[in-house]
């Protein structure tokens, strides 16, 4: 690409939030705008973890648009590739495809004070545009432990998000690291063919059952045929699950689903010992919940060590646990997470006076309504801030963040403005609400430690109630709340 384009809207990633936010603009009659996408092909989180096993945690149906219901989904629980091959279909559908840059990858995105428009730098050349929405998500980026001796290590490496499948792991001696919501999911695919498989596990999840499916034709047909059965199924499966937020809200009713998870637990792992070690020590909901029909059987079969020694070191061939004891390893998977607290994005973008969103989000992570933050004028923020589930569907959540960002492009054109950025005492007060709202919370009761806090213990990546009144929060943009000029 020669000289600069300029376009009104900028969107960094093309996975559920970038993907939603271009048809919106497409379907609004807004065709000014590229999508900028640092790999070969659309779909963010569900192109990258491709790892065996991978499927959604949340029901099919309540796990994709409300604009493009799915009645053709084959499993309760989609898989990535069913996913995958959604957001394509819909992407095509709604022809936005011809807005996407492929291997665009964004360089750094500042603020040019003088022209009121963010200068965008990739590594195909620059773009300027009058909005810029961020869309990369906060499972884009692996975190990688700091672990002693990891890179010296002389077999194979890598990151479930990264899976090596030119990589047979068939017949080697496997070291699993990390029992989060990837691991749970790739270990029962991987342990019938490796010859050991020893899992190191920090902290006990809470698991509870699937209860996956395969859709039968006959629900398939009345899906197809009946009038508005998608949008109700979605509906009943929406309200199933935001009930549960009660539970987070008060950590002593959570009680009820700790039992349904301890009998899960009984019923598949008969071995006292190790049915121990699989007992989480905090209350149900504090970290993130697991569902999964096959990870406990997969742990009491005879090739697989359940290791609760922390990690000393790795060797060229070996890992040393706390105790001394040293494994004789021939690959390393790391099912460590990712970088939710500290996006790399955030050092990318650089608002007034040159200052990084990463800079303003120091010692932690603030933004109005997960969207907007004071001094990043015309920034939008896709599932920022204080916008994450830990019950319901994050496509609620971004829907609702859509409706907000469109809101803000009509308000902006129908008055003629340039430049809209959030006022620094609507973003405060705000997070003070945030602050109010999560005391009590099972995420703050007790000695609660997970991904969702970051350095400072701060819960800043979670919504702290119900769904449906952050729907009723973003349902129209506020203009009193903005500084538009």
């Amino acid at each position: 690409m020669t000289g600069v384009e300029h376009v009104r809207v900028a969107i960094i990633g093309s996975g559920f939030s970038g993907l939603g936010m271009a048809i919106r603009l497409k379907r609004s009659g807004i065709h000014d705008f590229v999508v900028l996408e640092r790999a070969g092909d659309l779909g963010g989180t569900w192109r990258d973890n491709d790892y065996p096993g991978c499927c959604c945690d949340i029901p099919s149906h309540v796990y994709s648009y409300s604009f493009e219901l799915n009645p053709r989904w084959t499993r309760g629980f989609a898989s990535q590739a069913e996913i995958l091959e959604y957001l394509r279909g819909t992407a095509v559908k709604y022809g936005v495809l011809a807005h996407i840059r492929f291997n665009h990858e964004v360089e750094e995105a500042a603020w040019a004070e003088a022209a009121q428009c963010w200068a965008v730098r990739t590594t195909q050349g620059r773009i300027d545009a009058q909005i810029l929405v961020s869309a990369t998500g906060p499972l884009s980026d692996p975190s990688i432990p700091r672990i002693p001796g990891l890179e010296g290590f002389q077999g194979t490496v890598f990151h479930s998000a990264r899976w090596r499948h030119d990589h047979d792991l068939t017949g080697e001696r496997v070291a699993v690291i990390g029992t989060g919501a990837s691991a749970i999911q790739f270990v029962p695919q991987i342990q019938p063919k490796v010859k050991r498989l020893h899992l190191f596990q920090r902290t006990a999840p809470w698991v509870i059952p699937r209860f996956d499916h395969r859709i039968t034709p006959l629900e398939h047909w009345l899906l197809r045929w009946i009038p508005f059965s998608p949008a109700i199924v979605r509906s009943a499966l929406y309200w199933a699950l935001e009930v549960r937020v009660v539970g987070f809200k008060n950590p002593k009713l959570m009680s009820g689903a700790e039992r349904v998870a301890r009998w899960h637990l009984r019923r598949q792992v008969a071995n006292p010992v190790l049915r121990r070690a699989l007992t989480p020590d905090y209350t149900l909901g504090c970290k993130r919940i697991l569902v999964s029909d096959d990870y406990y059987p997969a742990l009491v079969q005879a090739n697989v060590d359940l290791v609760t020694d922390a990690v000393k070191e790795v060797r060229s061939r070996s890992v040393v646990t706390a105790n001394g004891t040293e494994l004789e390893i021939d690959s390393i998977i790391l099912g460590t997470g990712f970088k939710v607290a500290d996006s790399p994005i955030a050092g990318r973008i650089r608002g007034r006076g040159g200052r990084t969103l990463a800079e303003a989000w120091k010692p932690s992570m603030q933004a109005y309504l997960g969207m907007s933050v004071a001094g990043f004028p015309n920034l939008f923020t896709m599932i920022g801030p204080n916008t994450g589930l830990g019950h319901n569907s994050m496509v609620f959540m971004i829907e609702s963040q859509l409706n907000y960002i469109m809101g803000c492009l009509e308000t902006m054109s129908a008055r003629g403005s340039g430049t809209i950025e959030v006022r620094q005492q609507a973003q405060s007060a705000f997070n003070s609400e945030i602050e109010a709202a999560m005391k009590g919370t099972v995420w703050t009761a007790g000695h609660c430690h997970s991904w969702y806090l970051d350095s400072t213990g701060r819960n800043s990546t979670l919504w702290p109630g119900w769904s449906f009144r952050f729907r009723a929060r973003t349902r129209r943009f506020e203009p009193v709340k903005y500084v538009v000029s």
